[in-house]
């Protein structure tokens, strides 16, 4: 797979699975833009690992909740590096509990940035990879989203939305050369999974038919595909890349 010079924006890159996929971009020749929302330190030392990989990057702010921020970074990508071709929304957050015990405050965060934040910057996106009559987006949506999770409802209705969405923007651009596609990973080890108990972690990688947890790189792996020209005929597909945790048709 080659990505040399194309230009992609990933969202919540400066950390865990977002870092991985901006890193395996910049490996196979894009320039990436790595959007943090508070975390510079973090996104900088992406920026660098990149640099010093031999790559190009650039760390931007932007708060994906707000669509003038979404579009901003958008712009960005495009004054910088002249154009946009790959967007990989990332940016999400966990806010669980018990829906009985759950907040109206925990629904909508997790609603904003999960679901809103992936509309502000797909329809941002959408102008320029339009009008060059080519675009690649992958959306990373959950196989909670999917199957559903106990103590998730907010996060499997964010992420099961991103599932209807990516499909329906599929159909809407494909005609552009515009492809729309998802991943759905399963346990992931990362920052965001490190807070579950080891009793629910121990459980999740006995449920996986390959036996062990799935790691960031596994999930930019898949990313590196659907972003490619190999995958070019792909489009409106959600794939799991779980281990098997997760076998629905």
């Amino acid at each position: 797979m080659n990505l040399k010079d194309k230009i992609a924006i990933v969202t919540g890159g400066s950390r865990g699975i977002g870092r991985a996929i901006a890193l395996k971009l910049a490996s196979l020749g894009a320039k990436v833009v790595v959007n943090y929302r508070v975390n510079a330190e973090a996104a900088q030392e992406v920026v660098e690992a990149i640099k010093a990989q031999g790559g190009e990057a650039i760390a931007v702010q932007a708060d994906v909740r707000n669509a003038d921020d979404a579009k901003r970074l958008v712009q960005t990508a495009q004054s910088t590096y002249g154009r946009l071709d790959i967007l990989v929304n990332n940016a999400g957050i966990h806010r669980d509990n018990l829906l009985v015990r759950m907040s109206e405050e925990d629904w909508d965060a997790v609603m904003d940035t999960n679901l809103r934040g992936t509309f502000n910057c797909t329809k941002a996106a959408m102008r320029p990879m339009m009008k060059q009559r080519y675009g690649r987006i992958v959306n990373i949506t959950s196989v909670s989203g999917l199957a559903g999770n106990p103590g998730q409802a907010n996060y499997s209705a964010a992420k099961a939305g991103l599932v209807g969405f990516t499909k329906a923007v599929a159909k809407e651009v494909g005609p552009r050369k515009i492809t729309v596609n998802a991943i759905a990973p399963g346990y992931i080890t990362t920052d965001q999974t490190a807070y579950l108990p080891e009793e629910w972690k121990a459980k999740a990688i006995e449920m996986t038919p390959l036996g062990r947890a799935g790691s960031p790189e596994d999930i930019a792996n898949a990313v590196a595909f659907l972003v490619s020209d190999e995958a070019g005929f792909v489009t409106g597909v959600v794939l799991r890349v779980d281990g098997g945790l997760v076998m629905m048709g």
